[in-house]
Parts: C-alpha cells; structure tokens; sequence
C-alpha cells in the first residue's frame, strides 16, 4: 500500500527502508519510522512549525498532561470530545495525520491497525517511545500531509487533530485524506479554535513566537469539497478545538 509521495508509484519495502524500482529513490528508516522527508526540504509554514515541533517534542507530552488534567479534568475527557466522532471497529486500518507523539491512539476504542504520519522527526521519536511503552503496534512515517506516501482507498478511518491551521497547504492535505480514505469512510478533522490560539498559544513564551498576531487561521470548513456527504462542525473543548466530519462518497 506504500506509494512514492513525489510520483505516487509503488514501492518495495526492503530491510534498509522503501525503495522505488523506477527511479532508485529510497526512503530510509530512521529511528523506528520510514522517512519520506528530509528535513531540510520543507518549505514556507510546513518548516516553521516543524521547527517548533522539534524543539519542543521531549516535554510537548508531559506539558499537555498537566494542562488537560486543570483544564478538562483529563486526558481522556479531553481526546473523548473529538476522537467520540470516529468511525471505528476492531481489525481495521486507521490513519493519523499529524500523529505527533501518539497520543491519540490509546484512547482509540478499537483494536485497529494503526498508521501515523508526522512532519517532525522529534515528535515521531517520542511516539516510537511511547507506542513501546503502551504495548501498541503502529507504523509511523515522517512526511507532509499535502503528499502522503498510500494507494488510494487505503484506509478504513482516517483523521488528524491538531496542526492543519498552519499547514504550507491545508486544501491539499484534505484532498489527501479523501484520497487515501476508503468509499464511504466517515473522516475527521479537528484543530485549534482562535480562541485558543490567540488566548493561550500566543500568551506561552516558549511558543508565542511561532503564531504570530495577525496571522489569518484558514477556513476549515470552506475547504471540505461540497461532494462529501454528512459535512458537520462543532466545537468541543469549551470551544477551544472545532471538530469537522464528513464522509467520502
């Protein structure tokens, strides 16, 4: 099911990492992920907050746990808000993107196969972590969004929390999701609200930098293609995360 991002041709997967038979290009493994970027290569936001993630992945999870606990009395009280709207059942495949340091997939409600793609190589060594520590099985693979690296109708739930307000392209990386969801997939998004942005995220020394004032948050909802059917928006999380669903035809 692995596909070359940069032509969509197939691939082998080879114990060194993913090799197309086209044209030689290979895809290393690196530190328990396939690597379809190099860093150095991204480009306009995809690289500023791919920066960010980076330097913040070693305590981004614990600093999270400590927020959910005051803020929604815990982590699972949290994710359940939007994770609740998935469509989910034992034994199928579900993608993650901006899968970050895995912190959704525990709180899944299903025994599926798990796939997880992030831009940040710090995030994903924290979540090659964490999936050992929780005793789950996942792939994970660093690459953007806007190409990710499967066949078409791949996947049986495919979703992202988090991240996509800033991507270089966020029209691009929903067209992917669609694009890799099976017929009839019901899909998610849900990201940030400006409420949080502006009155949280800009306020934290650490990040404040990164999420600049007068900086336009796309339209989410206006990016979902109108051929999807049962389009839906709410926000969750005393309004500081909106949650969008929709399913492929």
């Amino acid at each position: 099911m692995l596909r070359d991002p940069s032509t969509y041709g197939e691939l082998k997967l080879e114990e060194t990492g993913a090799v197309n038979p086209e044209n030689g290009r290979q895809y290393p493994w690196k530190h328990g992920f396939l690597a379809f970027l190099e860093e150095e290569d991204a480009e306009g936001s995809n690289k500023k907050y791919l920066e960010l993630y980076n330097r913040i992945a070693r305590f981004y999870r614990l600093s999270n746990k400590a927020y959910f606990a005051l803020k929604f009395g815990g982590e699972r009280s949290y994710r359940a808000q939007f994770l609740s709207s998935l469509e989910l059942r034992d034994g199928q495949r579900v993608l993650e993107t901006s899968v970050g340091s895995g912190d959704n997939f525990p709180y899944l409600r299903a025994k599926a196969e798990l796939y997880g793609l992030d831009i940040s190589s710090g995030m994903l060594k924290q979540a090659v972590c964490n999936v050992k520590r929780w005793k789950l099985q996942a792939h994970l693979f660093q690459g953007t969004a806007e190409r990710l690296p499967f066949r078409d109708n791949s996947f049986d739930c495919v979703y992202h929390v988090g991240g996509i307000n800033y991507f270089s392209d966020p029209l691009a990386a929903v067209l992917e999701m669609i694009r890799v969801a099976k017929p009839g997939t019901r899909l998610m998004i849900a990201d940030e609200t400006e409420k949080l942005v502006k009155g949280t995220y800009g306020k934290v020394p650490v990040v404040k930098g990164y999420f600049q004032q007068g900086e336009e948050m796309p339209g989410m909802l206006g990016l979902i293609p109108p051929n999807m059917l049962e389009i839906e928006y709410k926000e969750v999380c005393k309004g500081l995360m909106y949650c969008i669903t929709f399913r492929k035809p």
